[in-house]
């Protein structure tokens, strides 16, 4: 019988039943596709290959190809230089069309074999992986199609049963790979290579890569048929790690079988793949390794893979917290781990695995973040730091922050220079079947939209998987690119142990439930190679049982500390149970005008925008007087003194070079060559390095990003900035499930400051809200709690998870950048930033409130009044450029002398000593808050409660309670209609004003 891919048993067609429909297929596609682009990504590269090879040796391709490169190397028009093919299908199949034969495209009996053999073993290449073994269960297929490719039938191309005896050489050209060497094959041995290399437990995508070169460099290491991949040592190796992959499932099991541990076993060979991919890239010189992975197997690989001690780990099932332990914890298959171990081959390794929610894949960018920051601090090597992210099968092809990610991979400011992406492929999501959860035929389709090789590996077979993790890894250190290993196993209980999946999957888990597992399947293989006994294996698995059972002693005198992985950068920091000191924020009048100098001017002979030179004449006006510093320069000028007190500064979001509202000019363009200057990089020696970087159209992906980057160091101001402040609702999952509560989850201290344009200008809904309300709501500063601020006032701060401030003025907001970092803790910072008051003359600052000696203040009081004067009806407190709308208002209806106005800059943690200072300066007064949002919006509901708190305490005021004055309730943020705005406008500020 004829030798071939089309494994009989499981596929429905015979390859000798095939030659008439071959031809019938063939037939159909040359006449209804004949107007289909041949030039696909396959395609285009094999033609480009040959070109290639053609220009080293003509000889090296077909007679037709030949003729064809000629005449375009001529410059003939390709449609003249198209000579016919011979026919490649024989008498059954197309031939070329016969004319007086001796034509420029006939070609000899031998020269038609030939081609046909090339473009079949081309369809192994391209299409082998469809009809790999990879479902261990022998049920599905991983591509979801069960038909197969007529590329992988040989008689699709004429070649039937008696051919297989002949004599075939595929020539010299490296098209087709190690294949064609000049080797002489008999072509049903050619046959059985191709299947053994492509279609056997470990299946390949890499055709789709448009770079010849790649496509070599993976061929080379792929198509090498016969060769055992690993010796007798090595796979005991493999067969330890499977022992403890799967021994720790079991345990676990065995001493809490209620319990959800969200295991690993149908994917326990995962364990084996990680591990050598490790000790790999230790050779290929990587020294730290952070990863991210969802819940599954967290346990698993925090156990066996970072080594974090098994104690520990089952400490944690007691859920106990150590005494005067911070934070509320998480469950143990969340939390993360950081620490130091060696590699096989005795290479020092420092393995990082971070803390994530059940938000799948929110974890990926802040691995990348993380990793960035890394290789950052460490002159940008990119190839002793490499993130391993893991994915399930679901959620890789659902999630679209994995296509934002893999986005990211290309862009300088973002590349880490490549990531492994490994999907533990249970072929289930939750509940649902893949085929009713994604479009594509495999999970991981998304990685080849950029040009990732992909290994599809069968999860029962742990040497398919450990040499597929060994190539993503040579990969990766040799190209700098990501990878992707498909690791297609199953899961053996519901989603979680004590879910029941055959409500939904009754034929699946019934195969499941009679399925061998990977481990005695692969001892069963050693036992049958010779490679161990039974007592080697019997030694083996108690060594390791042994193990687990002193570490479960252990773990029972064993406090469940979350405290013990910080990275050595952070030690030393102030908990919230620390006394932590205030610090001023201002520098030197000498620092900030050489700052501001540099900041106005470019180099001789630079020919900058006649718009810039405009913004630059104003800057240095205002260093030069001291006075009527905007917005835009006390944020360069925050940026520049942290610089040159050797503080990164890194500013990343959309457009943030120019500045949304070409406010900023960071980095100026010369009008004549385009070269680039950017003032902030040249302050002089020692400075320390600023990056700003324009990102992709993404806030998820990107936001998530920085975080995992302001995680690496403590010493640096990171800022991430969104074009408008509601389009931080795309980065949700990462305000509501890393900032707002990554401290208490994970002891997780964060500097990360979020820049959110906010302002009513009659700009619409989705161009005026940044949703202030969001963060305030998610703040949990007490709202019926006065601190004791004599003792506590500098505490405050380090009790709440974060900071919400809406500053009116550019020295506020020169000061509170600084003090992110002029600090003895972190804590995130969101701050609502202008648009109208980037140029609004009323709204400027002096060098003398930033120079030393000033600070950051919480809240500005009024200014113009004296305090106790009896003639102040009303003190108005508000927050952001309102202000500003209120002052002219105030003087607009004569109220100078009746209407205090005091503004609230740090809305959260609510500063109740000074609101109740300012309410006591004025005790005749009532007491209002103004806000230009809608009542349902905006602070007020989270400053009422405060407010109502402060008055209760006051000696002034008590029995009063605070007023609303602003927009009503609304379901949109705002109107689009100026001429609307400006009645709601004027409306609210009257009413404010008393009149």
């Amino acid at each position: 019988m004829l030798t071939t891919v089309l494994r009989a048993a499981a596929r429905p067609m015979a390859p000798t039943a095939c030659v008439a429909k071959s031809f019938d297929l063939l037939t159909k596609r040359y006449q209804s596709n004949s107007a289909e682009s041949f030039m696909n990504g396959s395609n285009s590269v094999y033609m480009d290959e040959m070109y290639t090879a053609w220009k080293e040796d003509p000889s090296s391709v077909h007679k037709s190809w030949d003729s064809f490169f000629k005449s375009v190397d001529a410059g003939m028009d390709p449609g003249s230089a198209f000579a016919a093919p011979p026919g490649i299908v024989g008498k059954k199949g197309i031939s070329a069309p016969s004319s007086s034969s001796a034509g420029a495209g006939a070609a000899a009996p031998g020269d038609k074999m030939q081609l046909a053999v090339q473009s079949l073993v081309r369809g192994f290449q391209v299409r082998g992986h469809n009809v790999a073994q990879l479902d261990p269960l022998g049920i599905m297929d991983a591509d979801l199609s069960s038909e197969m490719p007529e590329v992988l039938v040989p008689s699709y191309y004429g070649l039937e049963e008696a051919d297989m005896e002949k004599t075939v050489a595929l020539g010299t050209g490296d098209n087709v790979g190690f294949l064609g060497n000049s080797k002489q094959w008999k072509l049903g041995e050619l046959i059985k290579a191709c299947e053994e290399v492509y279609c056997g437990t470990l299946g390949y995508e890499y055709m789709h890569i448009l770079d010849r070169e790649k496509c070599n460099w993976l061929r080379e290491r792929i198509e090498t048929p016969g060769v055992k991949w690993y010796d007798a040592e090595q796979k005991k190796t493999i067969l330890d790690r499977l022992i403890q992959s799967d021994g720790f499932e079991n345990f676990l099991k065995s001493k809490w079988s209620a319990e959800k541990r969200f295991g690993l076993e149908g994917l326990e060979s995962a364990i084996s793949g990680l591990k050598h991919a490790i000790d790999v890239g230790g050779d290929l010189g990587v020294e730290r390794v952070v990863i991210g992975m969802p819940h599954r197997g967290r346990l698993n690989v925090l156990g066996n893979v970072v080594k974090k001690p098994l104690e520990k780990i089952f400490a944690e099932f007691s859920s106990e917290l150590a005494p005067n332990e911070e934070g509320s914890g998480d469950v143990k298959y969340h939390l993360g781990s950081s620490l130091d171990r060696e590699t096989r081959n005795g290479k020092p390794m420092h393995l990082s695995l971070l803390a994530n929610p059940s938000h799948l894949e929110a974890a990926d960018p802040v691995v990348l973040g993380k990793v960035k920051a890394e290789q950052f601090y460490r002159d940008g090597d990119t190839n002793k730091i490499i993130p391993f992210i893991l994915h399930g099968d679901a959620a890789f092809s659902g999630q679209g922050i994995v296509y934002e990610c893999f986005n990211l991979g290309g862009l300088t400011h973002y590349s880490v220079g490549g990531t492994i992406h490994v999907v533990c492929n249970n072929q289930i999501g939750f509940t649902t079947d893949p085929r009713f959860s994604r479009s594509s035929p495999y999970c991981t389709d998304v990685g080849k939209s950029l040009e990732c090789p992909i290994f599809h590996c069968n999860a029962d077979d742990p040497e398919a998987v450990v040499r597929a993790m060994q190539l993503a890894i040579e990969w990766r250190q040799h190209w700098k690119s990501d990878a992707i290993v498909d690791i297609i196993g199953y899961r053996r209980y519901g989603h979680n142990e004590i879910d029941q999946p055959s409500f939904t999957q009754p034929k699946m888990y019934s195969v499941i439930a009679k399925h061998t597992p990977a481990l005695q399947l692969y001892k069963q293989k050693l036992m049958k190679e010779g490679v161990i006994t039974e007592k080697d294996y019997d030694d083996m698995h108690a060594e390791y049982w042994n193990l687990c059972e002193n570490a479960y002693n252990k773990s029972k005198t064993e406090k469940f500390r979350i405290d013990e992985w910080m990275d050595d950068r952070w030690k030393g920091f102030k908990t919230r149970f620390d006394h932590a000191s205030v610090f001023n924020t201002g520098t030197s009048m000498d620092n900030l005008k050489h700052i501001g100098n540099i900041i106005s001017s470019v180099p001789k002979g630079f020919s900058a925008h006649s718009g810039v030179k405009r913004v630059l004449k104003a800057r240095k006006e205002a260093i030069d007087s001291g006075a009527g510093v905007d917005w835009a320069t006390a944020e360069a000028l925050a940026f520049g003194t942290l610089l040159r007190e050797d503080y990164h500064v890194r500013l990343s979001g959309q457009d943030v070079e120019r500045g949304t509202f070409s406010q900023r000019h960071h980095v100026l363009h010369d009008q004549n060559d385009e070269t680039t200057y950017t003032p902030l990089e040249n302050l002089g020696e020692g400075q320390a390095r600023y990056s700003v970087c324009n990102s992709s159209l993404s806030e998820y992906g990107v936001l998530g990003f920085e975080l995992g980057y302001s995680m690496a160091n403590p010493n640096a101001l990171v800022m991430w900035e969104g074009q408008f402040g509601d389009f931080a609702n795309g980065a949700q999952i990462i305000f509501d499930q890393f900032l707002s509560s990554g401290e208490q989850k994970w002891l997780r201290q964060c500097g990360l400051t979020v820049l959110l344009p906010h302002g009513y200008e009659g700009q619409g809904p989705e161009h005026s809200s940044a949703r202030l309300e969001r963060f305030l709501q998610m703040s949990d500063d007490p709202d019926d709690v006065i601190p004791d601020m004599d003792t506590n006032a500098r505490n405050q701060i380090q009790n709440t998870n974060w900071q919400v401030m809406n500053c009116s003025t550019p020295a506020n907001y020169y000061h509170a950048l600084r003090r992110q970092v002029h600090r003895e803790f972190r804590k995130p910072l969101i701050l609502m930033t202008p648009k109208k008051l980037l140029r609004l003359k009323a709204c400027t600052s002096t060098l003398d409130e930033m120079a030393d000696g000033t600070r950051f203040r919480r809240v500005i009081n009024e200014e113009s009044i004296p305090d106790g004067s009896p003639d102040v009806k009303r003190v108005v407190f508000c927050s952001g450029k309102v202000r500003y709308e209120l002052m002219e208002a105030r003087e607009k209806y004569g109220k100078q002398q009746e209407v205090a106005i005091a503004t609230v800059e740090q809305i959260s943690p609510f500063p109740f000593d000074l609101v109740n200072r300012q309410m006591a300066s004025y005790p005749n007064a009532d007491v209002v808050w103004v806000q230009e949002e809608p009542k349902n919006m905006g602070a007020w509901s989270y400053v009422n409660p405060r407010m109502e708190t402060a008055l209760s305490n006051s000696e002034t005021h008590k029995g009063q309670r605070p007023r609303y004055i602003g927009r009503a309730s609304s379901a949109s943020t705002a109107t689009g209609v100026k001429k609307q705005h400006k009645v709601e406008e004027e409306k609210f500020l009257s009413e404010a004003m008393d009149v």
